[in-house]
């Protein structure tokens, strides 16, 4: 005897519904995700947060003495950061919303909008100069800094380029070259300022991306040698650059002149030991280590939360940057070759910064003016990371509303017949 039952159905969670009517700005066609698609990358979001709240933590154990003295309130930094990181996520936001397709195509004017904005940084009355440098754009409390910027547009402009030229980059010389005459204008105003960090960091994030546009490797090998002696030769050109290559190699040989940023930031690593002096502890900070909020804020989260703690951030940056990186060749695997240059692009730089920095701070290489993405202390940077990382969340957006409406094979008819039961 078979016993009839009742279908049973199981309802659709209301809050799944908003997933299903999430607008796309400039959208077309169907903009439905699956109920319990997240229309982002959580793992990317949570280091990105995570990363920004650590900030925010850090930024105020190392900055409050400072700012007492130098500006008669301790909260002078703290303020002033808490409003960059709603500023940066207001902004990152409303960037989620472009579609990708708009980058694309306004990508070669983009390139010159970066290098209009290195342009005016340079001229006096505008661009505001901090310790010799003239690197920011003064917008009544807001310095702004162009290379941030910059650093955006040309990754914007180099995936655009890679798409419409990528038989030439994987053939020919001068598909590889072509890139270099933008690249060289970027460079030659970026030392003028002069920002020696952003130049490596470009360079760096070009050339990645060309190479995994599929040059071939005897050109990549070629690239890396002529960039090598390039920036060697800039890094010998002025004084202050072989003070401190040679306070790198030993900075305790003059650990009060130009060793001494080096020195501070290695005992701030010293007495952090393991597990740290504990929140709020460091010594470093009380004026020793120069630009403690800022570009050493690493040594001294290294010395109040200890190796371990130090060795935690290092795992969320390669989380971030490996999330990037997954994001792009899922693009790539989808044939969506522009937003998988982008999302690799992006990559190159947030993980050249976080090297770079992390590498000063232990004595690793030289010094150099380069935040900390996402930790420093710095309107700039933060508006450039968040937006960059709302762009890569734009991107996986997409891919997944992509696979959602691609339609599915259709299984044959003895299967369907199988499944129910026929």
């Amino acid at each position: 005897m078979r016993l009839s039952l009742p279908r049973m159905t199981c309802p659709t969670l209301k809050t799944d519904a908003w997933l299903k009517r999430l607008p796309l700005v400039g959208g077309s066609g169907n903009s439905a995700l699956n109920s319990g698609t997240l229309p982002f990358d959580p793992w990317l979001m949570l280091a990105t947060i995570t990363l920004m709240l650590t900030g925010f933590v850090m930024i105020t154990s190392a900055s409050m003495d400072v700012a007492a003295k130098n500006f008669g309130s301790a909260d002078f930094f703290i303020v002033r950061h808490g409003s960059f990181m709603l500023l940066a996520l207001v902004a990152a936001l409303v960037t989620a919303m472009i579609p990708i397709r708009i980058w694309e195509k306004y990508g070669v004017l983009l390139l010159f909008v970066g290098l209009a904005i290195l342009v005016v940084v340079l001229i006096p009355g505008i661009g505001r100069e901090v310790n010799g440098s003239r690197r920011w754009i003064g917008l009544g409390p807001i310095n702004l800094q162009a290379s941030e910027i910059a650093k955006v547009c040309m990754v914007i402009f180099m995936g655009g380029y890679l798409v419409r030229r990528l038989g030439e980059v994987r053939s020919t010389w001068w598909g590889v070259i072509k890139p270099a005459f933008p690249l060289a204008l970027y460079v030659f105003v970026l030392i003028l300022e002069p920002d020696y960090g952003a130049t490596v960091v470009l360079m760096g994030t070009v050339m990645g991306m060309i190479f995994l546009g599929g040059m071939r490797a005897f050109q990549f090998f070629i690239l890396v040698v002529v960039a090598g002696v390039l920036v060697s030769a800039l890094a010998v050109t002025q004084p202050y650059r072989m003070e401190r290559l040679q306070s790198f190699t030993d900075p305790w040989a003059d650990p009060f002149g130009a060793g001494y940023q080096l020195s501070q930031a290695q005992i701030a690593f010293g007495r952090g030991g393991w597990f740290g002096e504990g929140l709020g502890n460091s010594v470093q900070k009380l004026f020793y280590l120069p630009e403690a909020h800022t570009d050493f804020v690493y040594s001294v989260l290294a010395e109040e939360l200890g190796m371990i703690g130090a060795l935690l951030i290092c795992a969320l940056y390669g989380l971030l940057v490996a999330r990037m990186f997954l994001i792009g060749r899922q693009a790539e695997k989808q044939e969506q070759f522009f937003m998988a240059y982008i999302c690799y692009g992006f990559a190159f730089i947030i993980a050249g910064q976080a090297m770079i920095n992390i590498g000063v701070n232990v004595g690793a290489l030289p010094t150099k003016g380069l935040t900390l993405p996402l930790l420093s202390y710095g309107g700039s940077s933060l508006l450039a990371c968040c937006g960059m990382i709302a762009i890569v969340q734009r991107v996986d957006f997409e891919l997944k509303r992509m696979r959602i409406a691609a339609p599915k094979p259709s299984r044959p008819k003895r299967q369907r017949e199988v499944k129910h039961g026929r």
